[in-house]
Formats: C-alpha cells, sequence, structure tokens
C-alpha cells in the first residue's frame, strides 16, 4: 500500500529547482542552499502532516529553507577554523623556550627540598591546606591540634618554603592578611 506524499512534501518535490535558485541567490552561495535544501527536506519529513499550512505554502517552505540556513551558519560559527586551531596548537611554542623550562625544573627541585626539610607535619599541614584546599578546621581536627596551631604551622613552613625559593610570602588569612611575612 502507497502512501500519497505530504502537500508541503509534494511542493518541495514540484519547487525544488526555483527554490535552490532563490536560496543561491539569497544566500550567495551554491553550496550553502543545497545545505539548506537538504535540511529543509529532513524538516518536512519530520513534520508529519503539513495540510493545515494552506495560507502561502510556498512562502513558508522558502522562509523554512532561510532558516536552515541561518541554523546551519550559527551552528558552523561555533566551530573553530582552521587558523584558530594552528593558533591554539602552537601557543606552548613561543612559551616553551629553554631557559625557562631548566629554571622551572630548579624551583621544582627547590621546592621539593624545602618540603623534605619541613617536619612531617608542617609537611602535612602544608599541603593540605595548599594543595588539597583542606579547610583549617579539618587540618586541626585531623592532627588533634587547635586551628591556631594549624595558622602556625602553616606560616613557618610557608616562610621556610619562601626563604628556600627567594620568594615574599604574603599572609592570606589572620591578622596582617595581605602583608609580607
Amino acid at each position: 500500500m502507497e502512501t500519497t506524499p505530504l502537500p508541503l512534501l509534494r511542493l518541495f518535490m514540484e519547487r525544488r529547482q526555483e527554490l535552490r535558485r532563490r536560496l543561491k541567490h539569497r544566500l550567495g552561495s551554491d553550496e550553502l542552499a543545497n545545505d539548506a535544501l537538504q535540511e529543509t527536506y529532513l524538516r518536512i519529513e519530520r513534520m508529519g502532516d503539513s495540510s493545515c499550512i494552506s495560507s502561502n505554502p510556498a512562502g513558508y517552505l522558502f522562509r523554512m529553507a532561510i532558516n536552515a540556513a541561518s541554523d546551519q551558519r550559527h551552528a558552523e560559527a561555533r566551530y573553530l577554523t582552521g587558523s584558530e586551531v594552528e593558533d591554539l596548537l602552537n601557543v606552548g611554542t613561543d612559551t616553551l623556550d629553554p631557559a625557562r623550562v631548566v629554571h622551572a625544573e630548579q624551583e621544582v627541585q627547590a621546592l621539593g627540598q624545602a618540603l623534605a626539610e619541613l617536619s612531617g607535619r608542617q609537611r602535612a599541614i602544608l599541603i593540605a591546606a595548599r594543595v588539597e584546599d583542606v579547610a583549617q578546621e579539618e587540618i586541626a581536627r585531623r592532627f588533634g591540634i587547635s586551628v591556631r596551631m594549624v595558622g602556625k604551622e602553616l606560616k613557618k613552613a610557608l616562610e621556610h618554603c619562601g626563604r628556600r625559593l627567594d620568594r615574599k610570602v604574603v599572609q592570606r588569612f589572620g591578622p596582617g592578611a595581605g602583608k609580607e611575612s
């Protein structure tokens, strides 16, 4: 048993070449016109019954194709161009000069040495507070010490690491926050 094409689909098939010509003129591209027509066809198929479109089906069909082209343009605008991708891939080449890499490696080694020189508790408190972002109250519970003691141990550890790395240490909490330690 054959089904008859939906009215809008039938109109689309009858006027496909005219629609293509109008879209090409409006969009300025044969490729865009063909893509819009293909998407329009798919949208019509998904619509199901289109018999309720009676006032101006040809105008409705053209507007549908224009909307499909507009949607495709918006979707394509989200993609990066080839030159943008290339720029992103080359970001590291300018910033990774050998002298900076060696300097960074030396700083990592110096930090490792400074951490090794701390007491076990100071090292654990520093890592918990600055690397793991654990609240001082939680650190105090973990070690069975007061929050004030956590602050003191953390300050000592930061000052020691700052000296070993030849860096200024700025207090981020408590009285005197924002001042050099």
